[in-house]
């Protein structure tokens, strides 16, 4: 695995991208019979999920089986690296692929304080308020509201989140009041068009209960390696096909025509820097057995307690 940081062009840390590679299938991963889905961790049920036939939703079964990779995070550690979301990436980094358990399967990752959850709140909403707003509510069963919370902004818990007097959650409040709160690592699942919490669900309620914006890490692929080359060939031709169309303007109207590289050069960057940093869609597997083998695994994880709405 190679990682390297992503930078914006003024030098300011994006984020930390990871080149996985001889890693066929993860330990945590998304299969697929449509419109049903099964998350399951090292062959164990997570989620069990259902696509609404009008595309508004989803609904869900959370199995209590999740078991997050990252160990124990001890506060001396949380203090060396306060403020630091660039240092705690590569610690989250070497826990994302050395365990079996991860969502990790070769291709190209983002690591990345950076998330869409960020740019919605208003001022006037209290960060208790905003994030507790995008958590989905529901125990053992809910549901994914893709009409109201539309571009992936909501947070799904793998587990029931701790209440604010929870041993844990006190220890982090603290944490969160001393600035020294480790990162919530969340993994953006297009499939569910939301992120799942990988590790931090005590962590994130901590900030909730100081209302505090939470430190977060988001984990997502991005553009393939075998892919980068032609869409980078592909910015770069559209940047000089835009360069001989305003030459060719000034051609006929003369130098008042400005030569374009005002427009096109912002634009040759926003391309070459969404090639290293957006979302590209989550892999999901076949699930061996078809329909059948997730009806199966339904009965035995919902004892037929549950009634999605399709």
């Amino acid at each position: 695995m190679q990682r390297s940081n992503v930078t914006r062009n003024d030098g300011s840390w994006v984020g930390l991208s990871l080149d996985v590679r001889d890693r066929r299938q993860p330990g945590l991963c998304v299969l697929a019979v449509r419109p049903r889905l099964l998350v399951s961790q090292r062959a164990r049920p997570v989620l069990l999920a259902v696509v609404d036939e009008h595309l508004q939703g989803v609904d869900f079964w959370r199995t209590d089986e999740y078991r997050s990779f990252v160990p124990p995070l001890r506060a001396d550690v949380a203090r060396a690296l306060a403020g630091s979301p660039e240092r705690w990436a590569h610690r989250f980094a070497r826990y994302l692929v050395d365990s079996p358990g991860s969502p990790l399967h070769e291709g190209r990752w983002l690591l990345s304080c950076e998330s869409p959850l960020r740019r919605w709140r208003h001022a006037d909403v209290s960060h208790a308020e905003y994030w507790s707003s995008m958590l989905v509510e529901g125990h053992p069963d809910g549901y994914i509201d893709w009409f109201v919370h539309s571009g992936s902004l909501e947070v799904l818990p793998l587990r029931p989140m701790p209440d604010a007097d929870d041993s844990r959650v006190k220890a982090y409040r603290k944490q969160a009041r001393d600035g020294t709160l480790p990162p919530v690592l969340l993994w953006w699942v297009s499939g569910l068009d939301c992120h799942l919490i990988l590790d931090g669900h005590a962590r994130l309620a901590a900030a909730i209960a100081e209302s505090l914006e939470p430190p977060l890490l988001q984990v997502h692929r991005t553009v393939p390696g075998d892919d980068l080359d032609a869409r980078i060939d592909e910015s770069v031709g559209f940047y000089e096909d835009e360069l001989a169309r305003f030459a060719a303007l000034r051609g006929v109207h003369g130098p008042t025509v400005p030569d374009g590289a005002a427009t096109a050069g912002p634009q040759l960057v926003r391309r070459l820097h969404d090639l290293h940093t957006a979302e590209q869609l989550t892999w999901a597997w076949p699930l061996p057995g078809g329909e059948n083998q997730w009806r199966r695994t339904e009965r035995e994880v919902t004892a037929d307690r549950w009634r999605p709405l399709m």
